[in-house]
């Protein structure tokens, strides 16, 4: 196989060499001071890339029009409403953490229903739900900052032989969506819906109850993720969530995922949430600000697109 094979047949890989380059300019900058530091960095803020992006890794690949926009509220509601059940208390970690998945199951029904049964499209409906969860979050937080158990605060800012026990949880919800991807029957259901939605229809493919479990997958990992965020913050904040919008879906696009669905990429997620964090240290190391960060990413988004397009036409 050759090189530019390997590479249509393995898009991850760009993102690998990407966060690969970035990490060496970031390091050279530095003296090299700062490396081990910033690899325990990127590990641990791309662990929540990571969990939010698989997520919507899975809507994404339903097909054209499959997104949602409700994760940064989901994340928000999920942490502010698990850290006041737990009350500090260690002993309420696993009931919060039981809150957190139920949140995201309600948030996920409630997509599909406006979805199916109002048929709204997704990208109107999850932004209608984004609006009533974060405005639940606003009425339950009512400006209080509720501190996570110490325990679970501990176990989200400490690591395990060098790695951040948050990467950790990230690896293990990866290989369980790339079980759920490849070696099972909703795997190939949701490769299928996105390839043609008509065609899995006809061949006897739950179409409608698929994309119910997708959307409500997608939201529990959200619910998830905002639960360990809040802990490894130190509590929860209205804003927690709101740079996973543009992140969660930069990191499915940027790691190889089809736009256009039918196609999805587990690998490539961890090597973009790297990339787009190494970015970002890039960025604030040679001195730029927030403002040129969202231009090099909507520019980064705008041409891993063009790419992917000129990619699949060429085939």
């Amino acid at each position: 196989m050759t090189i530019q094979r390997l590479l249509v047949a393995k898009p991850w890989i760009w993102s690998f060499a990407a966060t690969a380059i970035v990490w060496i300019i970031t390091v050279l900058f530095t003296g090299g001071a700062s490396s081990f530091g910033l690899s325990q960095a990127a590990l641990t803020f791309a662990a929540f890339s990571v969990i939010v992006g698989i997520g919507q890794m899975f809507v994404i690949t339903l097909g054209p029009g499959n997104i949602d926009l409700s994760v940064p509220a989901t994340m928000t509601l999920s942490g502010t409403l698990a850290l006041k059940l737990m009350d500090v208390q260690d002993g309420m970690i696993v009931v919060g953490l039981l809150a957190s998945v139920g949140i995201g199951l309600v948030v996920g029904l409630g997509n599909y229903i406006l979805i199916k049964l109002l048929r709204i499209p997704p990208i109107i409906a999850t932004l209608s739900m984004s609006f009533i969860v974060q405005s639940v979050a606003i009425w339950s937080n009512r400006g209080l900052r509720i501190k996570p158990p110490e325990t679970l605060a501990e176990f989200a800012t400490s690591g395990l032989f060098g790695i951040p026990n948050v990467a950790l949880v990230a690896l293990i919800l990866s290989a369980v969506a790339w079980v759920l991807l490849e070696k099972s029957i909703y795997g190939r259901w949701i490769s299928a819906i996105g390839q043609s939605t008509f065609a899995a229809r006809m061949t006897g493919i739950p179409v409608d109850g698929t994309r119910l479990v997708t959307y409500m997958l997608c939201a529990v990992l959200a619910s998830v993720c905002g639960y360990l965020l809040a802990s490894f913050s130190g509590g929860a904040a209205l804003n927690m969530g709101s740079e996973y919008l543009l992140m969660s879906i930069a990191v499915v696009v940027i790691g190889g995922t089809a736009v256009a669905g039918g196609n999805s990429n587990i690998p490539g997620i961890w090597g973009a949430s790297l990339f787009m964090f190494l970015v970002v240290s890039m960025l604030n190391t040679y001195g730029f600000g927030a403002g040129v960060r969202l231009i090099l990413t909507g520019t980064i988004i705008i041409a891993v697109i063009l790419l992917a397009g000129g990619r699949q036409s060429g085939r």
